[in-house]
């Protein structure tokens, strides 16, 4: 897969994406992620990406033409130009989660616009994004951290990013539920005990009460999620279950 960041601050990128299971996902050819300074596209000597908004108001707005430059030049090195994603991050796009992230990760290739200031000329909106996404209900001082977010969710996707193939597969929000509870060495710490099923043995058994933790953290911690989680017939007599005895 092929990232590209516009941006014009590439350097918060570089820290990020340049460790853990990114760095080992790019040192392997399974992801490219190209950064572009947008002042980069500009023509003036001051290399100026912004003005002052038609009509008056505060702060300044990013100008169209050195963004348009930028995708523009990024499509003509890619294969499939056409078909590309451009997403634009702003507090005004559809709220990302899990099954964006999904949907992005089958695209080969992406082009990322990160906003800023009092944000993007609205042509950029209208006539070059094929998608706008924001990442929660409040605003940032720019799109850099929104972008990295959407990368990271995308990235870890991506087949051979990550160590096991059935580690994405059973993380929260995968099936619309929060994961159930985690545990590793040692069996007794400080008194607190590993519950005893996942120290049985028996598969089906540690299978069951992982469903049955997850729902119950859905319901009790994000009972929105019920109704929109991909829920089986055995999910549903669970949380009958749940009900009955109490649980939220």
């Amino acid at each position: 897969m092929r990232i590209d960041v516009l941006t014009l601050f590439p350097d918060m990128f570089r820290a990020v994406f340049g460790v853990s299971i990114y760095q080992r996902a790019m040192d392997n050819g399974l992801v490219q992620i190209n950064l572009h300074n947008i002042r980069d596209y500009t023509h003036d000597r001051h290399h100026t990406v912004d003005d002052t908004p038609y009509g008056g108001g505060p702060g300044m707005v990013m100008k169209p033409e050195p963004i348009f430059e930028a995708v523009e030049a990024v499509k003509a090195q890619s294969e499939a130009s056409s078909d590309v994603p451009v997403i634009l991050l702003t507090p005004q796009g559809r709220l990302f989660d899990q099954k964006i992230a999904g949907e992005l990760s089958q695209y080969p290739h992406l082009i990322i616009i990160c906003g800023h200031y009092e944000g993007v000329d609205e042509r950029v909106a209208e006539h070059m994004a094929t998608d706008r996404l924001s990442i929660g209900d409040y605003v940032l001082t720019g799109g850099e951290l929104p972008a990295m977010v959407v990368i990271d969710a995308v990235v870890r996707l991506v087949p051979g990013v990550l160590g096991s193939s059935e580690s994405p597969v059973s993380e929260s929000h995968m099936d619309g539920l929060l994961e159930y509870p985690q545990y590793t060495r040692p069996s007794d710490f400080r008194g607190w005990m590993v519950p005893d099923i996942l120290l049985s043995g028996d598969h089906a058994r540690i299978a069951r009460w992982r469903q049955e933790q997850s729902l119950r953290r859905t319901l009790e911690r994000r009972p929105d999620l019920i109704n929109k989680a991909k829920l089986s017939p055995e999910d549903r007599k669970i949380l009958a279950q749940l009900a009955s005895s109490g649980a939220k």
